[in-house]
């Protein structure tokens, strides 16, 4: 259903103690900021505007880099959600149809929920507020409700004894047309303590132009909001249970699920192991039946079907794992392609390269693809065997079927079949080893 986002994010976040603006700060490996513009997407914005402030620069170039249609709004002086929603003016003038207001730092609301907002104003409502029922209620505005009918947000200081008892209460998230939004707005007065203009006293304008305003329902967990780091830690801790959770449900086996770390984006399919102890970070797809052993980093790379990677390996950005393919202990790949069957087992770096399928790299090979100044590629063929301590000095071509044996440098490319021992003569000296270590220890003495 298409709507207009319009995304606060112009606080500093002072109680975060950091230059970094709020909704920069991250979870689950990707900024406040990207969570909500990607639930609003998901739920079928056509339009984004984010309003910012502190960080302006920042924190439009990452909204644009999500989006690039976005609108950038300036609320170059902060007085109050209220004020902040009306710098996105000409958007809210132009709209066509619903508008939500969502909270750059409030980052866990569902699809689904923005989905349920849409439809509450498609049944009639002028205004649709999202409400929470918090476990502890002190201190939030409460929404008091009519049946189905909104008639008021009082803010809990404001609240007589009866109100306060009251568990719904009310998130700042709202929705309704666009050039209607506007007008309230227009309307709402800043006489108050703080002197701000805030959003939600557009309900009490709105009922008392005779509008139908109400409000629709979601978890806790959704609202909450990330003011203090101890706020990013918590929002972190309910990320993960969700996302372990959702795996869980869609068929992925986690052995210790406590110790797995998913990034926003992490894609996971069906008969997928993960043991303990692992990180994805942002970009990742694990295709169905791989396996993910215990002590791996994966990031900006894609795991094929049937493929086991680990225990302790690292797959950086650009690696790509085909079907069958084995990423041993402590081996680290990086922007490589690793073929159907190939095998990196032990010890190895591969990088800017691409591996045959059923190749095998020997344990602890190193290709060299870095010169000082410039990247350079590899091009392993398939069935190649590339003997242990091997080091590939890029760019190289080898061909299929090829066979290096333990020891080389690779410097030069190999054709298809050759056999290549690229190392030194061995040179034996009869006795002198015994003797070199009889005057070494002398000299200890």
């Amino acid at each position: 259903m298409a709507f207009t986002a319009i995304i606060l994010a112009a606080g500093k976040g002072s109680r975060m103690k950091s230059e970094l603006p709020k909704v920069m700060h991250k979870v689950a490996s990707a900024p406040l900021l990207s969570h909500i513009m990607n639930s609003a997407a998901q739920a079928g914005a056509q339009n984004t505007v984010v309003v910012v402030g502190h960080g302006a620069e920042m924190v439009s170039m990452a909204a644009l880099a999500l989006d690039d249609t976005a609108v950038i709004a300036c609320q170059t002086e902060q007085r109050g959600t209220g004020h902040a929603v009306l710098q996105a003016r000409a958007a809210l003038a132009e709209s066509e149809g619903s508008v939500i207001v969502l909270y750059g730092d409030t980052p866990f609301i569902k699809p689904e929920t923005l989905e349920s907002m849409l439809e509450a104003r498609e049944a009639g409502n002028d205004v649709v507020v999202l409400g929470f029922t918090p476990e502890n209620a002190e201190g939030y505005g409460r929404l008091v409700m009519n049946g189905d009918s909104l008639e008021a947000i009082v803010e809990h200081k404001d609240g007589t004894d009866e109100q306060r008892k009251i568990g719904f209460c009310n998130s700042g998230v709202v929705c309704a047309d666009g050039a209607n939004m506007l007008a309230l707005l227009e309307q709402v007065g800043s006489n108050n303590a703080n002197g701000e203009i805030y959003l939600t006293d557009i309900v009490a304008i709105a009922r008392s132009a005779g509008q139908r305003c109400t409000a629709i329902s979601c978890s806790e967990d959704e609202t909450m909001g990330v003011n203090s780091r101890a706020d990013l830690a918590r929002a972190e801790a309910a990320f993960q249970a969700r996302r372990r959770a959702e795996a869980l449900e869609n068929g992925t086996t986690l052995i210790a699920p406590e110790t797995v770390f998913f990034a926003r984006d992490t894609l996971v399919g069906a008969d997928v192991e993960i043991e303990q102890n692992v990180v994805f970070g942002p970009g990742v797809t694990v295709e169905n039946g791989a396996h993910i052993r215990a002590f791996c980093h994966l990031e900006g790379c894609h795991v094929s079907e049937g493929a086991v990677v680990g225990p302790y390996a690292r797959l950086r950005p650009g690696a790509e794992i085909a079907e069958g393919g084995k990423i041993g202990n402590f081996v680290e790949i990086k922007n490589a392609v690793i073929g159907k069957k190939a095998k990196v087992n032990h010890l190895s770096y591969v990088g800017d390269a691409d591996i045959g399928a059923e190749t095998n790299i020997g344990a602890g090979v190193i290709f060299c693809n870095y010169d000082g100044v410039f990247k350079h590629h590899s091009t392993i063929g398939e069935k190649v065997f590339v003997g242990s301590n091997s080091a590939v000095i890029s760019p190289v071509t080898i061909g299929d079927h090829a066979l290096i044996g333990t020891g080389s440098v690779i410097t030069k490319d190999v054709p298809e079949g050759d056999l290549v021992l690229a190392r030194s003569q061995q040179l034996n000296k009869k006795g002198r080893g015994k003797r070199l270590m009889e005057i070494l220890r002398a000299k200890k003495k």
